[in-house]
């Protein structure tokens, strides 16, 4: 401790000497600081978008479960088509998860799901109307859903295709506000459910990603499959499937794309090829994650540390037009005793000045340019102190290579030819 600052009190002269030296010339530092600045800030910022991103789509694939695999029904995009389709496959139907309980030992949950909209709801809503969706019980083991009031419905409840439903949190303030809604009854068309639970908020998007359709989670209404069906279905669902979605929950996490290849292969065999449905694996989907996210954060910061590079050359381009106008100067401070390795050490120091000033600069740049992209275009970014660290440390790192030349350049001039440069 005592020998650093000894360093520091042998340094103080010189740094307080390059910092004269650029409080003597504003504009000129603040316009090679700009490489700095923009690198810097481009860095952060870059790097918050990767940041975000990262985060929303890891919440994304905590939604559907790392031990989860989900398969879709694949919507026919036309009338015809979808007649073709039936000639060949019924669909996803309650058979295709008989078939896959049977064969798959590995699996440890599974829940079948059917997804209505409905057309009126009373308490009535004042924006978007919640969604209904129709899944047994063991759907919010599979789901990890969390109840904060009252309790998700049982297995007899399901087996009875009873009115009642669990409302998303969402879901429950619009319909009820503050108020206590385990209970109540909630009509969905001309349905009466009673409330039984409420759950608790979860992350919400509104999105599809590989064929997975994701609702807010939030806005949801979750009653009984069997309710679903009987009370709510109309009867002119004749060439839709019979359920729209398949959940299963592996015992093993490790098992599960292995798993995905053999209810595609099930799959595939009972709906003979026709290619309606799409199998989904979370954990496949955060491999892909990781990789693309990998790739994406290298080109970002190889876009941003060109910014670095530029600055670099300025630092330089400037250094050396600094030792230009300081050679006379430099010539009596060797005169004086002022050894190469003092004038070295002098410039060296300027240079890592400006980067550092510019470095501090940055930071703030790449902070506000990060909040502000969140605020403009909806992005989801966050700041971590690695992006600052890597980012300062880089441009520190760029001002003393880029003002190591020009240093040398000034240490070697000749102590007599510099006294007489005018």
């Amino acid at each position: 401790m005592v020998e650093l600052w000894h360093r520091l009190i042998f340094f103080a002269p010189e740094v307080r000497m390059g910092l004269a030296s650029l409080a003597a010339h504003k504009l000129r530092s603040l316009l090679t600081m700009l490489g700095m600045i923009f690198g810097v800030g481009a860095v952060i910022s870059m790097m918050s978008i990767g940041a975000g991103a990262r985060q929303e789509a890891l919440s994304f694939i905590e939604t559907l479960g790392v031990s989860n695999i989900i398969v879709e029904a694949r919507e026919s995009p036309n009338w015809p088509e979808l007649q073709k389709v039936r000639r060949i496959s019924q669909g996803l139907t309650f058979k295709d998860l008989r078939t896959l309980k049977e064969n798959l030992p590995q699996v440890d949950l599974v829940s079948a799901r059917k997804r209505f909209r409905p057309s009126k709801i009373f308490p009535a809503v004042a924006k978007d109307l919640p969604k209904v969706m129709g899944v047994a019980p063991e759907f919010a083991q599979i789901q990890h859903l969390q109840v904060t009031a009252g309790r998700f419905f049982d297995a007899d409840e399901a087996a009875s295709g009873a009115a009642v439903a669990v409302l998303g949190d969402t879901a429950k303030r619009a319909l009820f506000g503050y108020r206590e809604a385990v209970g109540r009854y909630v009509k969905v068309n001309e349905t009466w459910f009673r409330v039984t639970g409420v759950l608790a908020g979860q992350a919400g998007y509104q999105s599809e990603v590989e064929g997975v359709q994701v609702e807010d989670p939030n806005l949801l209404i979750y009653v009984p499959l069997t309710a679903c069906i009987s009370r709510l279905e109309d009867n002119q669902s004749f060439l839709k499937d019979e359920i729209d979605g398949i959940y299963l929950k592996v015992r093993d996490s490790s098992q599960s794309i292995e798993t995905s290849e053999a209810v595609r292969a099930i799959l595939n065999a009972t709906h003979r090829g026709a290619g309606d449905f799409t199998v989904i694996v979370p954990a496949g989907l955060l491999e892909e994650q990781r990789r693309t996210q990998a790739i994406f954060n290298f080109v970002m910061v190889a876009i941003a540390g060109i910014s670095l590079l530029v600055g670099g050359i300025g630092i330089m381009n400037i250094m050396l037009a600094t030792v230009l106008e300081r050679t006379r100067e430099i010539g009596i401070r060797r005169a004086i005793g002022a050894r190469q390795s003092d004038i070295v050490r002098q410039f060296l120091l300027e240079a890592t000045l400006i980067s550092i000033v510019g470095g501090l600069l940055g930071i703030v740049f790449g902070f506000v340019l990060s909040r502000l992209i969140a605020w403009t275009a909806g992005w989801s970014t966050i700041v971590s102190g690695i992006s600052i660290v890597l980012a300062f440390s880089v441009s520190v790192g760029v001002g003393l290579i880029f003002g190591l030349y020009p240093a040398r350049q000034a240490a070697q001039l000749d102590p007599i030819e510099a006294m007489r440069y005018e």
